[in-house]
């Protein structure tokens, strides 16, 4: 069974490896622009129930599912359960999440179940290599949007709707992105602590208190119709955040009364004054870079823009010093 496991993994390399290299001389891929896009959405097909709401939504998030791991959680109940956003041609990051930090079998007696999220791309070729890839390793879910910068918000609801349908009863969930290191020791020792009572209704990551841009140059430009206010809600860097498994559920019925942003770590933050929940400021989150070095990484939660040569660079050097004092 391991020898056919590994065929199958050599083989999507492979695969990968090709497809990019065809796809970057011959078939750029198309990407929406624009906060238009994520107004058209389709009329709401239900597929899964959360109760009764007393509104009819101004938001439904009517998509379908196109690959899921419905039963991920059957087994055993996750302690953490880690999102992780994604995009189709980001493979090498992927496999270097599953070969480090993201591994599900790094903590002994703690139950992680890791999670790859992505949407539907204009392009088959790379669909169909996403499905082949899923086949493999079982942790990547897939809806009917189009995957793209606009649409971070609907990946990210996306996992909170997955989290509330298919594994309710984890205690926690942390939300990253594919180019971020994370320190699980310390967000699971330091910071979740296991023997403690789970919390309930907690939000925490690098919180940033800010208002729109209005510059229609910035990557984070916020047209004035979309968001009038001068100031946003605090909100956690989308870079890396954590929240209480129940919380899942909460913004996710939220979001479905509340105007989509495509800002997507602006947007839960929304959510959550709507909740009445106050996310808690965490130094150990970074949302920048950091140059390596073991006792600096030894202090820190998350760090971002990390290569996929980097995270099993520092991942192998962290793994084989843990004896050595800072």
């Amino acid at each position: 069974m391991a020898s056919k496991v590994s065929c199958l993994y050599v083989l999507t390399v492979v695969c990968w490896a090709s497809a990019l290299w065809y796809l970057s001389i011959t078939r750029p891929t198309s990407s929406y622009t624009g906060h238009r896009q994520l107004s058209s959405i389709p009329i709401a097909r239900k597929n899964v129930s959360f109760g009764n709401i007393r509104t009819r939504p101004i938001n439904p998030h009517s998509f379908d599912f196109l690959i899921n791991e419905p039963n991920k959680c059957e087994k055993s109940v996750p302690f953490l359960v880690i999102l992780i956003s994604t995009t189709h041609k980001e493979f090498d990051a992927r496999q270097a999440i599953r070969e480090t930090w993201g591994d599900e079998n790094n903590f002994k007696g703690i139950k992680i179940a890791t999670l790859f999220l992505l949407g539907k791309n204009t392009d088959p070729v790379l669909n169909q290599m996403v499905e082949q890839e899923s086949q493999i390793f079982h942790d990547i879910i897939v809806e009917d949007f189009i995957d793209s910068y606009h649409n971070l918000t609907l990946k990210t609801l996306m996992g909170m709707r997955w989290v509330a349908t298919f594994c309710s009863k984890a205690k926690y969930v942390m939300k990253t992105d594919s180019d971020i290191f994370v320190n699980m020791d310390n967000l699971i020792y330091k910071l979740l602590k296991p023997t403690t009572k789970p919390r309930r209704r907690y939000f925490t990551g690098y919180v940033i208190n800010g208002g729109p841009i209005r510059d229609v140059r910035s990557k984070w430009y916020m047209p004035r119709d979309l968001y009038p206010d001068s100031n946003y809600p605090p909100f956690c860097s989308g870079t890396g955040y954590i929240f209480s498994a129940d919380v899942a559920e909460l913004i996710y019925k939220t979001s479905l009364h509340t105007r989509l942003l495509h800002l997507e770590d602006v947007y839960v933050g929304l959510c959550l004054r709507k909740l009445g929940i106050h996310p808690f400021q965490n130094s150990g989150f970074n949302h920048w870079k950091m140059a390596y070095s073991l006792c600096r990484y030894r202090r820190v939660i998350t760090v971002h823009q990390i290569t996929p040569e980097e995270m099993h660079r520092i991942w192998n050097d962290m793994s084989s010093k843990k004896h050595l004092r800072c």
